[in-house]
Parts: structure tokens; C-alpha cells; sequence
């Protein structure tokens, strides 16, 4: 099973973009970790399942010895310098197309068509509603006319999906009825009068959703894990309930889910609109990931499951991604046909769903 699902490409439905520089250990530190920076003296991001899964499986695409020493590991990395490093990693995560999130670059990333190049795959861009609202909040345009703006750039902006991060800013607890243009109008003077724009307010993510729904847009929604600016609290899938209902059958995509995954496996099968990854966990579990993978699978529809590896600033976290994410679901559906619950056959069909048809369907790409 493990031989099948490495020879499918796979459809990375959530990624960003990489770093094209070299990085001294700090630096490739801090990336390992959604905390705010690298921990107290003496505690490494290395002695955590992320970091033993990269020494595990990352040193043989640089030509060392699995489990290579971490200051073994980067050095070799500077030999072979950052352009080398991300082709290696690009290419060895087998996939076939990405989904690129463009709208956080806090420094200079690889933008998608160069993504796309160097993991020789179909490149596509998911736009961030937030930064479209961000970017018209600064642009002049005056608050009555601040919908019709973002509608018209969501509308054109050419992406196959979009993606709210109302969890990080306002909570999942969204409602389900359209913002009135009375509401909107005033949500975005408030916007305006800010400083640094910045969308917080829950009826601008509620109409943001909607521009994306009008657009015919697949919704992606940051759910569950992330980095300190997350309030964990509010990033229950089960909260969207309302607006999830709302939106059908406008596919909504929960991201990541951990520890939720369970919650988001279980709105997956009763909502027709939903679909659910467990990108960003996988590779944070390392050698725990298949228990993560086997409990979004105990609910979740096969045909509603997809891979993602929301990898950001690190190649490694592609081939990261991609490599635990096939052992997980091929230790699933091996144990499943050896149980006799389904026919090898069965297992191939459900592997190739997961792998890139369902992302296919859905983004229609």
C-alpha cells in the first residue's frame, strides 16, 4: 500500500511559499515551531516529534545518513545552498499541483509559479479574504464603497479558492446571515480609521466569506492549530456550524483541525459542503501523525478528505508533509484490508481520492 500511494502525485490544497535564502540555526529553529520564537536556553525545537521526523527522513535528500546531527544537517545544507535545498525537497514531495496561500508573507517567499517549477506541478493561488479587505481599506476608497470593491477584487483576483482566517482574528463562532450593507458600511469606517487596517470584526469576516460564496469560491477556514496569535479557545470547527449550513453547497474546506480533527471528521460527514486535511498536524505529530490520520478518518467521508501540508519557509516541510501524511493513511488502509473492512482494491481507490482526486473535484483543477 505504501508503494501504491508513493507512486500517486499529490494535490497540496494548502501550502505557502518557502524561503529562497540560506539560514543559520535560529532562524531554521524558529520555522520548525508555530511558537513566536525558539525557546528558553538549552531547549531545542529539535528534541520535538517535528523535529526527529526531519532528522529521520530529511538528511538522505541531501545525501547524509538518516538521523544526522543537527549541526551536521545544516551544514550541509549551507553546502548545497538554498536553491539546491528547496529543489530537492520540492521534487521529493511527489505532488502534482499546489494550492498556494499568498496572503501571509511577513519576508520574501517564493511566489506560486516558481513553487510550481522547482516541484515540477500546477501551481494555483487561494486568496486571503483578509489581506483583499486590508489592501481596499488603504486604497482610498470610502467606506459606502468599500464592499463593492472587495466583491469586484475577490471576484477577478483569478484564485481556486479562498481562505478566512476569522479564527485568528474573531473566533469560528460566525453566524450564518449576510451582514447588511448598513452593517458592512460601518464595519469598514471602523476599518479605516484604524492605523494599520487589520479585520477583527466579525461582520467583515462573515462578509468576506460571502464574497467568496458569491464568487463561487471553495472556503478554505483556518481551524484548530496555529501560532500564538490563534485563540485555540474559539478555533473549534463546531462553532461554524451556522454559516457552514449557510454556505451549501459552497464547498468549506477546515484546515488543519487538531485537536479537533475528531469535530471537523464529524461535520465532514453531516454537512454536504464540508471537507477536511490535517495539514500542519501531520508533520508537528512526526511519528504520531497515523493516529491523527486514523481519527480524522473515522467519521470523514473518504471523499471528502484531502492532503495538505501548509508548509511555510522550510522545503523540508513539503517532503515533511507529503512523506507522513502516505505512511499515515497507507498504515490505514493496509490495516484495513488485512482487517477485510475493504478489498485492496478498495484501498487503492480511496488512496487515489485522498491523494489528489478529491482536491481535483473540488478546485476543479
Amino acid at each position: 500500500m505504501l508503494e501504491y500511494l508513493e507512486s500517486l502525485p499529490l494535490a497540496d490544497h494548502h501550502c505557502h511559499g518557502v524561503l529562497d535564502r540560506d539560514l543559520d540555526r535560529a532562524e531554521f529553529e524558529a520555522l520548525l515551531t508555530e511558537a513566536e520564537a525558539a525557546g528558553p536556553p538549552g531547549v531545542s525545537t529539535f528534541d520535538t516529534q517535528v523535529g526527529f521526523a526531519l532528522r529521520r527522513w530529511c538528511p538522505p535528500v541531501l545525501g547524509l545518513d538518516a538521523h544526522a546531527e543537527p549541526d551536521a544537517y545544516l551544514a550541509r545544507r549551507a553546502e548545497l545552498g538554498a536553491a539546491e535545498v528547496n529543489r530537492r525537497f520540492l521534487e521529493a514531495a511527489g505532488l502534482a499541483a499546489l494550492c498556494v496561500d499568498t496572503g501571509y508573507t511577513p519576508r520574501s517567499l517564493l511566489d506560486p509559479p516558481e513553487l510550481g517549477r522547482l516541484a515540477g506541478a500546477a501551481a494555483h493561488e487561494i486568496v486571503r479574504l483578509e489581506s483583499v479587505a486590508e489592501r481596499v481599506a488603504v486604497s482610498g476608497v470610502d467606506a459606502a464603497r468599500f464592499a463593492d470593491e472587495v466583491r469586484a477584487r475577490v471576484q477577478r483576483h483569478g484564485a481556486v479558492g479562498a481562505k478566512s482566517i476569522a479564527a485568528y482574528r474573531a473566533g469560528l463562532e460566525l453566524s450564518g446571515d449576510r451582514p447588511s450593507p448598513a452593517q458592512v458600511t460601518a464595519a469598514a469606517g471602523r476599518l479605516m480609521g484604524s492605523d494599520v487596517p487589520r479585520v477583527h470584526d466579525e461582520v467583515l469576516h462573515r462578509f468576506l466569506v460571502w464574497c467568496a460564496v458569491d464568487a463561487g469560491l471553495p472556503v478554505q477556514f483556518h481551524v484548530g492549530l496555529g501560532d500564538v496569535d490563534a485563540d485555540l479557545r474559539r478555533g473549534d470547527p463546531l462553532l461554524l456550524i451556522e454559516l457552514l449550513r449557510a454556505m451549501d453547497p459552497v464547498p468549506a474546506m477546515l484546515l488543519h483541525n487538531y485537536p479537533f480533527h475528531r469535530n471537523a471528521g464529524y461535520l465532514a460527514q453531516v454537512l454536504p459542503n464540508v471537507y477536511v486535511d490535517a495539514g500542519l498536524a501531520t508533520h508537528n505529530l512526526g511519528h504520531r501523525s497515523p493516529v491523527l490520520i486514523a481519527e480524522l478518518l473515522e467519521l470523514a467521508p473518504f471523499g471528502k478528505v484531502l492532503y495538505s501540508s501548509d508548509a511555510f519557509g522550510l522545503a523540508e516541510l513539503f517532503h515533511l508533509g507529503a512523506l507522513l501524511f502516505r505512511r499515515g493513511l497507507a498504515g490505514f488502509l493496509a490495516g484495513g484490508v488485512d482487517d477485510g473492512a475493504w478489498t485492496a482494491r478498495d484501498a487503492e481507490r480511496v488512496a487515489g481520492l485522498v491523494a489528489s482526486g478529491n482536491a481535483r473535484r473540488v478546485y476543479g483543477i
